[in-house]
């Protein structure tokens, strides 16, 4: 039988959530990841300039930090192609979603692919 939790909030409303259920989206394995998913989620100039942003910042990076001129629900989207090609890994820290760039898969998996992008020899 799950555990439910039940959660005061500062107002005194109470809410219930099953315990134990995780907040961590799925994550393709990177040996079934192809070359064609991941160019194809590169396609997009969006998806490019968030890899590189990653890339170049070499830290995780909040779902809000990225300076992107698309809604909210857009870059979403975008987020979620990048996941789903195994390019991105993300978590929960507290609220945020962060976003982690799975630089050494994909170099060991793809060598200099993400060099290229970033135009950096």
């Amino acid at each position: 039988m799950p555990i439910v939790l039940r959660c005061l909030s500062y107002d005194g409303a109470v809410a219930t959530r099953q315990a134990g259920r995780e907040r961590i989206p799925p994550h393709p394995d990177i040996r079934t990841i192809t070359l064609q998913q991941v160019l194809e989620a590169l396609v997009d100039p969006v998806r490019r300039r968030i890899v590189n942003e990653l890339y170049t910042g070499g830290q995780d990076l909040r779902c809000g930090t990225f300076d992107l001129p698309i809604s909210k629900s857009t870059a979403t989207h975008h987020f979620n192609v990048l996941r789903e090609a195994g390019l991105i890994r993300q978590y929960y820290v507290g609220t945020s979603r962060m976003n982690a760039l799975r630089r050494d898969e994909i170099d060991e998996a793809f060598p200099g692919l993400l060099r290229a992008l970033s135009g950096r020899e």
